[in-house]
């Protein structure tokens, strides 16, 4: 498979790192023998370093940490304590329950953009993702641009033309990622009150934002996960079923990592009578339904034009049951009951009821309860990838997507076209479709690896009110990215005009429909800048 750029230590760096890594030279590790907040720190600042994680940690956490009495602690080897009493308890009687008990840190680096998408796919884990926003793609490991050889390709007919094509869209990425700053400066200059660190920042988000729909789905990111061993569990199943190579792979090293740590969890994952034909079930149903989804839809059918969001679905009674649910652990009257005497209600009566389980809400933190769990909303989506990526990580929703090519075109950043650097980001996008197009039909799991981040991918999303709020409230923010934060404000006017939901809409009162063109990220550094001022 893929030959992974190992880091290279001095004897007393790994000295260090084998206490608390189970290993020092792969891109999959587990964290072990540290404290909790400081595991959580370390993947906060993760996503917006361009570093490892064991890199990270020498540079900006060691130094803060008694390790005194770790010297005797070697990870690297693995756990060999007993685990007789979970083994029967768990292996032998199969109460899953067990393995929701014990939690393991992982640092899964080098994976394509493809990749991290399948190891975000789970509801009951914490993810976080290396950024496009804070970190540049024009650096190099071991002096190669950041993206996945894939094996196969590489030793196919291709290998070179993928190289070569690939590095020509790395290049024009790098290329115009200083002159995009120089441009950012001469279209917001400082103000006399920010630092040279924060109006820095904000600039290099703003260029990084306008330029990463040039980078390809193979472009490298890290992902540091959490999750219980039942969590792994299916992931893992998942991922060994999976039709790209890279994930099939990637679970592999996975499941050799958290055995270090969480083994008798995962003992089934490989079993032959167990995991092995619950990821072959996965993988048959899979190709079986697109054998029958090609053969009533053979390629070439038509695909009509579509909005950027679409509601495709909701429940026109989903307020008149909400308010009864918001009614419901206060009264003792049927749910059934309820609905009816809501549904003979007054608006301003339902009004009193909403704004009282609502209450006064100072920021979008402070979000209602569980009653707004009982109104849904379906959404049809066409976005860019980038964005795509940004919303795929909201757990509390169900969201299936389609394969990622450039059937549905892509979009610009007014940015690179105001600075005169349309023809060249065109030129990159038609290399990477081209790339596409010669890969497909011999690498048809693969082929995306070649597609740009701008290229729009759809996808739907099955989602409460609840977490509607959640993801609308957030990614609506002027901080936030503009693709983004256009699905976010189209979705929220869909709820309020096409479904009618207007108490739902109005209990979004921090949905931001401004048209953001100033440095989105000024405004988060300024505060960041304040809060390290004041623990000074």
């Amino acid at each position: 498979m893929s030959v992974y750029i190992a880091e290279e230590w001095t004897s007393e760096e790994s000295d260090v790192l084998r206490r608390y890594f189970t290993n020092l030279d792969e891109p999959v590790f587990a964290l072990v023998n540290l404290p909790e907040v400081v595991k959580g720190a370390l993947f906060a600042r993760y996503s917006r370093s361009a570093k490892s994680l064991r890199r990270l940690f020498l540079d900006e956490f060691l130094g803060d940490l008694d390790i005194s009495g770790d010297a005797s602690i070697d990870a690297t080897i693995g756990l060999e304590h007993a685990e007789k009493l979970y083994h029967r308890i768990f292996f032998e009687y199969g109460d899953d329950s067990v393995a929701q008990l014990g939690g393991v840190h992982l640092a899964c680096e080098q994976a394509s953009n493809l990749l991290t998408k399948v190891l975000e796919w789970g509801r009951l884990m914490s993810y976080l993702e290396q950024s496009t926003r804070y970190i540049s793609y024009d650096s190099r490991f071991g002096g190669r641009y950041r993206y996945y050889r894939d094996p196969e390709i590489m030793e196919s007919s291709f290998g070179a033309r993928y190289i070569g094509d690939m590095d020509r869209i790395f290049d024009t990425y790098a290329h115009l990622v200083p002159q995009m700053q120089d441009f950012v400066r001469e279209q917001f200059p400082k103000h006399p009150d920010d630092g040279d660190f924060v109006y820095r920042q904000a600039v290099k988000a703003k260029a990084f934002d306008a330029l990463r729909g040039l980078l390809p789905a193979a472009s490298l990111s890290n992902v540091g996960i959490y999750g219980t061993g039942q969590a792994y569990e299916a992931l893992l199943l998942r991922m060994r079923s999976h039709p790209l190579p890279e994930s099939r792979y990637y679970a592999d090293l996975m499941l050799r990592e958290l055995r270090k740590v969480i083994p008798s969890f995962l003992e089934r994952v490989d079993r032959e009578d167990r995991g092995v034909v619950w990821s072959e079930y996965l993988q048959e149903t899979r190709e079986d339904t697109a054998d029958v989804v090609a053969a009533l839809f053979p390629e070439g059918s038509i695909v009509d034009p579509s909005p950027t969001v679409r509601l495709v679905d909701f429940d026109p009674e989903g307020e008149v049951k909400m308010i009864a649910s918001m009614m419901y652990p206060h009264s003792t009257m049927s749910e059934d009951q309820l609905e009816r005497r809501v549904a003979g209600m007054n608006h301003e009566d339902r009004m009193a009821v909403a704004r009282a389980y609502v209450g006064d809400r100072r920021n979008r933190r402070h979000k209602p309860g569980r009653a707004l769990e009982r109104p849904f909303y379906r959404f049809d989506v066409l976005v860019d990838y980038g964005a795509f990526r940004d919303l795929q990580r909201h757990r509390m929703l169900s969201m299936d997507w389609q394969n990622l090519s450039p059937h549905h075109g892509y979009i610009s950043s007014p940015l690179v076209n105001a600075a005169g650097m349309g023809p060249v980001y065109e030129e990159a996008m038609e290399r990477s479709a081209a790339l596409y197009d010669l890969l497909v039909d011999d690498f048809p799991d693969q082929a995306s690896y070649a597609i740009n981040l701008a290229y729009k991918i759809r996808f739907n999303m099955n989602i409460n009110a609840r977490s509607a709020m959640h993801l609308i409230e957030l990614r609506t923010t002027p901080q936030g990215h503009p693709s983004y934060r256009e699905v976010g404000q189209e979705m929220h006017r869909l709820i309020a005009e096409e479904a009618g939901h207007t108490v739902i809409s109005e209990m979004m009162k921090f949905v931001d429909h401004t048209d953001e063109t100033d440095l989105e990220r000024l405004q988060s550094e300024r505060r960041a800048q304040e809060k390290r001022q004041s623990t000074k």
